[in-house]
């Protein structure tokens, strides 16, 4: 099967960006309107690989998709930083004056917030996707309504840009996750130096802590952190962390131990650190 990519959204979206950035300009790609769908695509074979945003830079992690990840046994191959440069657009000759509502992602609302206090005129409207809004405002030719999304977008869809830059804060980027369903994600040994990882420990006093030094004296540099809820067990949470490391031999050996120490030990991916 040639590779193709599932992303959150439509062409002209962010996820839609990072595909292109990460895997080709020509990539072929599978819109799917939610999270959901986008595992549903990998896992009935649709595509190959999937783009899925996991933190933003102001508004934290997007929880859920760390329980997807899990429970379908997705497997992370990569990430990517992507800087978010929210625009405002409508279609060609309308004004912030005229515009009545706005449409987007609930995570891009969220990170204009301050913007829109300055316009109290506008009514803000939680949709599914950033550039999916764009392309119904230029199919329909809908005046009043205006979409928060990329640049790229406008372009696609041939709308005016009325404001740039939008977002609260300036420097603002989302994380994403390159997906697949391989258990091997292809990345070679030499070049990993970063993982994410599941545990769960008991619920005595100082469990999470003996297993974060046991990854600080293996020379593993703890970057993320985010604890969920176990379902089943009332009060009782598993951590999901993302560990960097120079020497693979560190991380193997703290895994040696930590498979001995946790209840239980998920690694979800062993990739190479963007950042790094």
């Amino acid at each position: 099967m040639e590779r193709k990519i599932a992303i959150q959204g439509i062409k002209g979206s962010y996820h839609h960006g990072v595909a292109q950035a990460y895997f080709g300009e020509g990539i072929d790609v599978d819109e799917c309107m939610s999270f959901q769908e986008l595992v549903h695509s990998l896992e009935n074979q649709k595509s190959t690989d999937a783009v899925m945003a996991i933190e933003n830079s102001i508004a934290g992690s997007i929880i859920p998709n760390y329980a997807y990840i899990d429970e379908h046994d997705l497997t992370i191959s990569g990430e990517y930083f992507l800087p978010i440069h929210h625009c405002l657009m409508a279609l060609e000759g309308q004004k912030i004056s005229d515009i009545k509502e706005v449409y987007s992602h609930p995570m891009a609302l969220l990170q204009c917030k301050e913007f829109f206090r300055g316009q109290p005129h506008i009514k803000l409207v939680e949709d599914a996707d950033t550039a999916d809004v764009a392309k119904r405002i230029h199919e329909q030719k809908l005046k009043g309504i205006a979409a928060v999304a990329g640049e790229t977008a406008a372009n696609i869809y041939n709308l005016d840009i009325l404001a740039k830059e939008i977002q609260t804060i300036k420097s603002n980027s989302t994380r994403f996750f390159i997906l697949n369903t391989r258990e091997d994600s292809g990345v070679n040994k030499k070049e990993v130096n970063k993982a994410s990882l599941k545990f769960l420990t008991d619920h005595k006093r100082g469990s999470l802590a003996t297993v974060l030094n046991v990854m600080s004296d293996c020379n593993l540099n703890l970057t993320k952190i985010q604890s969920l809820p176990i379902i089943d067990m009332p009060w009782k949470y598993s951590f999901f962390v993302d560990v960097t490391f120079k020497d693979y031999k560190d991380y193997e050996k703290a895994m040696s131990i930590l498979k001995i120490m946790a209840l239980e030990l998920k690694v979800l991916g062993e990739y190479k650190n963007q950042n790094g």
